[in-house]
């Protein structure tokens, strides 16, 4: 990348191959590893969904917990021990756009998964509510194979 900056980075993750690019990337465009907020946001469980009541629900600390230990063991697998990882509850483009703005950040590195079409309306795009209530710049990865 041709620039550097010396603001806070925040580089939402769902621990996909993604992921290890847009924290790579981040990498290459902080000035220093510490600015680098590395941030997944654990969607809030669906109660209506069939069939709920006959499975047993973890709490959120429980959910907290695990992902927390995912997240570590995920950082260090990919080469990047030591990063501020930060774990939010709730709606994930609502959050991290409201997370990056909690600490002024500089710019946003997220990947996109480049759903298209039907996918899209279902789904939905994360990284296109990031981009329409974020603060601060925002780069979004497109992937390779995207459609």
């Amino acid at each position: 990348m041709g620039w550097e900056t010396s603001e806070a980075i925040v580089v939402p993750v769902d621990f996909s191959g993604m992921s290890v690019t847009a924290i790579s990337t981040a990498l290459e465009l902080a000035h220093d590893r510490n600015q680098i907020h590395v941030l997944h946001v654990i969607p809030v469980l669906d109660q209506i969904a069939p069939d709920i009541e006959y499975l047993p629900i973890p709490t959120d600390t429980d959910r907290q917990n695990a992902v927390r230990q995912h997240f570590a063991e995920f950082l260090s697998q990919h080469g990047f021990p030591g990063l501020r990882q930060v774990v939010r509850d709730g709606q994930p483009g609502k959050h991290i756009a409201d997370y990056a703005k909690e600490i002024s950040a500089g710019l946003i590195v997220i990947p996109s998964h480049g759903y298209g079409g039907v996918k899209r309306l279902l789904l939905g795009s994360v990284a296109e509510t990031v981009v329409r209530r974020a603060e601060c710049p925002v780069l979004v990865l497109r992937r390779p194979d995207a459609e």
